[in-house]
């Protein structure tokens, strides 16, 4: 830092200023530097880099003992109404990331927000929560319940049983859970190679899919009992739609004795290439120069996310079109405005009885990662409520759909029907508490929805 920034900055901290006007101007001072700092970072030499970093440290001590509460002159303490302290999450060693920076120091980071100023946050540490916290260990469990289920069907075709069937069978509504938690991350390596539509493929209004899988198992056709020719065929003969026809669709109960080994040969090699997908997923998010560096770490060379508003955004998607697809494509897919309307078989896992079980996935891997990011520690004070509601509005959604666990087509029949339009409302409120009042707590904007065409 040069002898003139550093006097500066002295100065600051040995004013007779009225230490509330010192907040706030302090506040200003540092908001400006850091936007200065990550601005002309692209552009700047090591040197001035390091130095705009320096002076954003400094200044950052000096607001620190002022910006949580502002001081009288008489030394009494009192809120200062004008500023908004939000602690930016903090990190092992004591350290703060931002933009692949790290500034480091003794003191608690702050996030100063001044009355009518858009809302600051620390996001690529709260992107490295969001991965490390939930999108790694989902992917990494959905691989392992791929590769359970890839086990049990080679179990099952060497030595048919009913004990074995009954394995296959819950191992793949364990397989729907792992998939339902992350399946609301509709982005990244999930995305190539087709491979959203080759883990599941649906709606499937017109029945192709079906049509094709009931082909193939009539014709035995040897290409689709091959891992590495059934993936060049049609997405839905590749995945957990296939893989549930076999197992429970008509002429499952085929596979508890030997005799026609076909069927289950086919839903092998659907389990193998789930796994497969699965684990290439697992390792693309695990990968040190992947996705999961490219979203944490947004900047002016990033392909993908230039601006931490990018990358946070990408984040509150997630949310938003989650909950759009479990409501708008899940639940009213089957579920009528009236008992009437309703349509049980064209409930996604239906034949498993595994419908609640996906909705119920669904939401609890929206509402982990909801936790594992900790956004409502990016809330101002006056927004804690929001954070609050949805907390509250994910444990109802839970109970609701508890009630409603079981086959579909006995649900729709049943008292316990009533939980499901309940649980369609509180999936739109939560659209409007993440849509609306966090994202515009914190100044974002939710992009256009994958599953709208837009």
């Amino acid at each position: 830092m040069s002898q003139a920034n550093k006097g500066a900055v002295d100065g600051l901290q040995s004013s007779s200023t009225p230490p509330e006007h010192f907040a706030t101007v302090t506040a200003w001072i540092l908001g400006s530097a850091q936007f200065a700092s990550l601005l002309l970072r692209p552009r700047m030499t090591k040197p001035s880099g390091f130095a705009a970093n320096r002076l954003c440290r400094r200044l950052s001590k000096a607001a620190s003992q002022f910006v949580i509460l502002g001081r009288s002159a008489s030394g009494a303490k009192r809120a200062d109404p004008r500023i908004h302290a939000v602690p930016l999450a903090k990190r092992s060693g004591g350290a703060e990331k931002r933009n692949g920076s790290v500034l480091r120091g003794s003191f608690s980071a702050f996030v100063l927000v001044l009355g009518g100023a858009s809302p600051a946050f620390a996001a690529n540490a709260t992107i490295e929560k969001a991965i490390d916290g939930f999108v790694r260990p989902a992917y990494a469990a959905l691989d392992a319940a791929a590769a359970k289920q890839a086990g049990d069907m080679q179990a099952l075709c060497a030595d048919p049983a009913p004990g074995r069937l009954a394995t296959a069978r819950n191992g793949f509504k364990t397989l729907v859970g792992a998939w339902g938690e992350v399946e609301t991350i509709r982005f990244g390596p999930v995305t190539e190679e087709n491979r959203l539509d080759k883990i599941l493929f649906w709606p499937d209004r017109k029945s192709i899919g079906l049509k094709q899988v009931q082909a193939a198992l009539a014709d035995k056709d040897p290409t689709a009992a091959d891992p590495a020719t059934l993936k060049g065929k049609s997405v839905a003969m590749q995945g957990l739609g296939a893989l549930e026809f076999v197992l429970f669709g008509s002429g499952s109960e085929a596979l508890e004795q030997p005799g026609d080994p076909y069927r289950c040969a086919y839903g092998l090699a659907v389990a193998r290439n789930i796994e497969g997908m699965a684990a290439s997923i697992d390792d693309a998010w695990r990968a040190p120069d992947g996705i999961a560096r490219l979203w944490a770490n947004p900047g002016a060379g990033n392909t993908l996310y230039r601006t931490d508003d990018e990358a946070m955004t990408e984040l509150f998607d997630v949310f938003v079109h989650g909950l759009e697809m479990t409501r708008d494509v899940r639940l009213n897919g089957f579920l009528g405005q009236t008992a009437e309307d309703d349509k049980p078989r064209q409930a996604i896992f239906w034949r498993s009885g595994a419908t609640a079980l996906s909705l119920q996935a669904n939401m609890r891997g929206l509402q982990k990662l909801f936790d594992a990011s900790e956004l409502a520690e990016l809330l101002p004070p006056d927004s804690a409520w929001i954070a609050q509601s949805i907390g509250f509005e994910f444990r109802t959604a839970a109970r609701m759909l508890e009630a409603a666990k079981g086959p579909v087509a006995d649900v729709l029949a049943a008292p316990e029907r009533g939980s499901l339009p309940a649980f369609r409302l509180i999936t739109s409120h939560l659209s409007e508490l993440f849509g609306v009042n966090m994202a515009g707590a914190l100044g974002l904007s939710a992009g256009f929805s994958s599953l709208d065409g837009d």
